[in-house]
């Protein structure tokens, strides 16, 4: 049964990250929840508080639970969750402990103080080995300051290939409401379907038990309260289904928006994450993310990073198809089916 607490926190940050629903988005709710559930490991009192809230209990093991690993040539799955760090900051071993359990946990030593933008370089280097290349620069010039001590970052990979390919012969430019024309696919097949006030959805199998659901609105894209129970009322249908071909490459920075909903102690001097080191001087100066998307008529391919910067104070028959025309601003979830980790999450307005 997918996770109603991590659908939550995808929605919730959605409206912050991306409230202008004129202009395209993409980020990952898995990252950003890796990153965050590391620290919130680190975190204590109001701190922690503030980020168990927004995450939910149980986010750890969902993210646990979601990884696809590879399947032959048609899954690929990959992620790192590693704490970068200067070497005179001193570190909890509790903390250390708990990193070793996530996928991919390491901790790894950076120049901060001596060679910042070696620190830079170095980090990003390492993302994008774990992105296979489609994130090189997720630290811009300038992200790593003098006074940077610590980076907790996600990196994530994945690749899939549908269950049931899209004919290349039957993609073909096709109108999209406020893009012109863009090149759109068409698949007539069995797949899960559901509606709800204001909203429609189809789900897309992929290898590796992962998911994309087109969530596409009855009319323009707006308030996402109806979003849950589209998911929920998915059945299968035969489905003649028109979707656009995408390719989305999106940076991001977080701290405002989780500002907004409700991440605050933890950007300020009176943060307290002495569960990663006893300086208690420790605070987060931003978190940087960017995401990457990419659809075709074979598969999808995805990657995303989150940095949290640290700083110190200082052909059958069947019956007729439902035809479904993605041909509108719509959102578009890539998720694992059974444990509802949402790996992207995208707006898209022009494809």
């Amino acid at each position: 049964m997918p996770d109603r607490a991590h659908l939550s926190f995808a929605l919730s940050l959605h409206d912050a990250v991306a409230p202008d629903r004129t202009r395209n988005a993409v980020w990952s709710p898995y990252s950003v929840a890796s990153a965050l559930g590391m620290v919130a490991h680190a975190a204590r009192g109001e701190t922690r508080r503030e980020l168990d809230a927004l995450l939910g209990a149980g986010n750890a093991d969902l993210l646990r639970d979601s990884d696809v690993g590879t399947v032959g040539d048609d899954a690929e799955f990959a992620v790192a969750n590693t704490l970068w760090a200067w070497d005179a900051l001193p570190l909890e071993d509790g903390f250390l402990a708990e990193l070793a359990r996530w996928p991919g946990g390491q901790v790894r030593s950076a120049p901060f103080a001596d060679d910042p933008e070696g620190a830079r370089k170095l980090i990003n280097a390492d993302v994008a080995d774990t992105t296979r290349g489609l994130i090189p620069d997720l630290l811009p010039p300038g992200a790593v300051k003098s006074d940077t001590v610590a980076s907790l970052v996600n990196a994530l990979y994945l690749k899939c290939a549908w269950n049931e390919e899209f004919p290349v012969h039957d993609t073909t430019p096709r109108p999209f409401r406020g893009a012109g024309e863009v090149e759109t696919m068409r698949l007539e097949a069995t797949l899960r379907h559901g509606t709800a006030p204001g909203w429609e959805a189809v789900a897309i199998p992929a290898h590796g038990g992962v998911e994309a659901v087109v969530l596409l609105p009855d009319d323009v894209l707006g308030d996402l309260a109806g979003v849950p129970a589209a998911l929920e009322s998915l059945e299968r249908h035969r489905i003649e289904l028109f979707l656009p071909k995408l390719a989305l490459t999106v940076p991001t920075t977080l701290g405002a928006p989780l500002r907004e909903v409700g991440v605050r102690t933890l950007f300020t001097r009176d943060a307290d994450l002495t569960g990663l080191s006893p300086d208690p001087r420790l605070y987060v100066d931003e978190v940087l993310h960017e995401a990457v998307l990419r659809l075709d008529e074979q598969g999808f391919e995805g990657a995303a990073a989150t940095a949290v910067m640290m700083r110190l104070t200082s052909i059958v028959e069947h019956p007729p198809a439902r035809t479904v025309r993605v041909d509108r601003p719509h959102l578009l979830l890539v998720r694992h089916e059974r444990t509802g980790a949402i790996y992207f999450l995208a707006q898209v307005v022009a494809p």
